[in-house]
C-alpha cells in the first residue's frame, strides 16, 4: 500500500468531511502527510459541481435532503447510506499530472473491486465513472490544488443507496439508471469488505502508475 487509509465510518456530515479533506490537501501540498485515502458513507446529501447549469437537481419537486454546491467538477448526484465514498488526497507529481489520468485510475480500481464479485464493470466513451452496460454503479469528481486532489469517487453498494436517485438527474444523464453491487450480484454485499477491495485495488493502480512514470520535480499551480 502507498497511502494512508482512514476509514471514518458511516453517518459522516457532508461539510465536516469537506472541511477536513481541505485541510489533508494544505497538509499534504506541505509535505505534512503522505497521500490519504478517506473511505465512509455519508448522511443522505445532494452535492453538484461547479456548473451554470442546476438542471441535473431540478424536476420541479421539493428534495427530500440538502443539496450542497462543491468545488469538484461534473453535475448533481447523491450520496448516503449504503454507497461507498472514497476521498483521494493525491500529490499528483508523485504519478502524473494528469487530471484525466487521475479519473480514469479511480475508474480502474472501482472495475477491479467489481470484478472480485464477478460483474464485469466497464467506462463509457465520453463520460466519466463506471457503468454495467447501461446502468451506472458508480461517480467520479474531483478537485485539485497544485497538483493534490481531494473529492473522488461514490460506489453504490447496497440497495438502500439508490432511491433517492429518482428524485433527480443524476450527473446530468438523461434516462440513465443507476444500480448498484447488491442489485448486479443478487445478494447482500459486506460494505467492508468492499472498502478493503477497493482500497487494495487502487494502491496496486497506484503502483503501476509510478513504475511508468518517474517522479517529476517543481510544481506547477492547477
Amino acid at each position: 500500500m502507498i497511502f494512508n487509509i482512514q476509514d471514518l465510518g458511516s453517518n459522516l456530515d457532508f461539510q465536516d468531511t469537506w472541511k477536513l479533506q481541505e485541510n489533508l490537501v494544505a497538509q499534504r501540498r506541505a509535505g505534512e502527510i503522505e497521500d490519504t485515502l478517506l473511505l465512509l458513507e455519508h448522511t443522505p446529501v445532494y452535492t453538484i459541481g461547479r456548473t451554470r447549469d442546476q438542471s441535473s437537481l431540478e424536476r420541479r419537486v421539493q428534495l427530500p435532503h440538502p443539496v450542497v454546491v462543491i468545488n469538484r467538477g461534473g453535475e448533481g448526484t447523491y450520496h448516503g447510506p449504503g454507497q461507498l465514498v472514497g476521498y483521494a488526497i493525491l500529490d499528483l507529481t508523485t504519478y502524473k499530472k494528469d487530471l484525466h489520468r487521475h479519473l480514469r485510475n479511480l475508474e480502474e480500481a472501482i472495475i477491479r473491486t467489481i470484478a472480485t464479485f464477478g460483474v464485469k464493470a466497464q467506462r463509457r466513451e465520453g463520460l466519466t465513472g463506471v457503468w454495467i452496460e447501461e446502468r451506472k454503479i458508480a461517480s467520479l469528481g474531483v478537485g485539485v490544488r497544485s497538483w493534490v486532489t481531494l473529492h473522488g469517487l461514490a460506489l453504490n453498494v447496497n440497495e438502500e443507496s439508490l432511491p433517492p436517485f429518482q428524485w433527480i438527474t443524476p450527473c446530468g444523464i438523461d434516462g440513465v439508471r443507476m444500480t448498484c453491487l447488491e442489485e448486479e450480484v443478487g445478494s447482500k454485499i459486506s460494505l467492508s469488505e468492499v472498502k478493503h477491495l477497493l482500497s487494495q485495488y487502487l494502491g496496486e493502480v497506484l503502483s503501476q502508475e509510478i513504475s511508468r512514470n518517474p517522479v517529476t520535480t517543481g510544481s506547477n499551480n492547477l
